[in-house]
């Protein structure tokens, strides 16, 4: 069964920056697009942004556009997240879910076109 875990979480002030890995075991990352998501209290799960299939197709949601870049490599089985210029509203439990894509179809930032996750990590806001 093909798993996904996720790294790199961590403290960030307002305008820093931060790289999150999400690595696949057990499959072949050349088969899933990939998309990160997060969670904060109180509020619905939300599309960040995600990457096609052969990793050259993404998709970013407009809050995070031109702050958040997408890296997949799937020889290396892993999709990394950089987050810069964060802004308060960044912090939240950071989860990433893959799902099998056309080579040729755009990823999709519903969570529910996504039956693989992995357990999270937390990006905090440090005072």
């Amino acid at each position: 069964q093909p798993e996904l875990v996720e790294s790199g979480g961590g403290l960030v002030q307002p305008g820093g920056s931060l790289r999150l890995s999400c690595v696949l075991s057990g499959g072949s990352l050349d088969e899933y697009a990939v998309g990160w998501f997060r969670k904060t209290p109180g509020k619905e799960r939300e599309g960040v942004a995600c990457v096609g299939t052969f990793g050259d197709r993404t998709n970013y949601a407009d809050s995070v556009k031109g702050r958040f870049t997408l890296h997949k490599n799937n020889a290396r089985k892993t999709v990394a997240l950089q987050l810069n210029n964060l802004k308060p509203e960044d912090p939240a439990m950071y989860y990433c879910a893959a799902t099998v894509l056309g080579a040729l179809k755009l990823c999709s930032l519903k969570e529910d076109d996504y039956p693989i996750w992995g357990q999270g990590t937390q990006v905090t806001a440090s005072s």
